[in-house]
C-alpha cells in the first residue's frame, strides 16, 4: 500500500502546480519513514572562496538572515506537518550544518563529508555518493531522515537542480535514488 502511494504521489508531483505538489510532498513526510534531501538555505554568491577552510566559517559562503530564518521556519513546518524527524545527517559546509542545527537543534545533528559538495574527481565523487547510499541503506527509523546537502548533490543523485532551502524526498531505486516528491520552502 505504501508502495501505491508513494507512486501516486510522484505522479501527481510531475503533473501539478508547484503548490499542490509541495502539499503531496507533505502527505508523504505525514506517512512517516521517508528520506529528504534538503538542500542547505539561502546562501548568497556562487562557490566558496579561495582561501576556504571546511573549520572556519569565516572562510565560507554562509547563510544570509534570510537564510536564517528560512531555516529556522523549514524546522518549524516540518514540526507541524510531518511525523517526527529522527536523524539528520549535514554536509560538513558552514552553510549546511547552520540549516540543520537551526532547523532540527544540534541534538539531531550528525556531520558528515560525505554530504559535502561532491569532489570533481569522478572516482571521489563515486565514493562520496557511495557513502550517502550506505547512511540511508542504514537507516532503520520509523521517523523521517534528513541529509542536508547542496543543489550539486541532489542534482547528481535525483537528476534535478533545486533551489536553496528545497527539500526532496526520495526512495532506493536499485543502486541510485529516484524523486517521489518536492516541498518548496519560500
Amino acid at each position: 500500500m505504501l508502495r501505491y502511494v508513494s507512486a501516486l504521489a510522484a505522479i501527481l508531483f510531475l503533473t501539478i502546480s508547484p503548490a499542490a505538489a509541495t502539499e503531496a510532498g507533505w502527505a508523504l513526510l505525514r506517512q512517516g519513514g521517508q528520506i529528504v534531501l534538503l538542500v542547505h538555505a539561502n546562501a548568497p554568491g556562487i562557490g566558496d572562496p579561495t582561501h576556504f577552510d571546511i573549520d572556519n566559517c569565516r572562510t565560507q559562503r554562509n547563510l544570509s538572515e534570510r537564510g536564517r530564518q528560512q531555516a529556522r521556519r523549514i524546522g518549524a513546518l516540518f514540526a507541524a506537518r510531518a511525523e517526527p524527524v529522527e536523524k539528520v545527517y549535514s554536509s560538513r559546509y558552514c552553510r549546511a550544518l547552520d540549516t540543520a542545527r537551526l532547523a532540527f537543534g544540534d541534538r539531531l545533528v550528525e556531520p558528515t563529508d560525505a554530504l559535502n559538495q561532491l569532489p570533481q574527481d569522478p572516482d571521489a565523487a563515486k565514493l562520496a555518493s557511495a557513502a550517502v547510499m550506505e547512511l540511508i541503506r542504514d537507516y532503520d527509523g520509523s521517523g523521517t531522515l534528513v541529509l542536508v546537502t547542496h543543489p550539486e548533490n541532489v542534482a547528481a543523485f535525483v537528476g534535478t537542480t533545486p533551489r536553496e532551502g528545497t527539500a526532496i524526498i526520495v526512495e532506493q531505486q536499485g543502486d541510485g535514488l529516484r524523486q517521489i516528491g518536492r516541498i518548496v520552502f519560500n
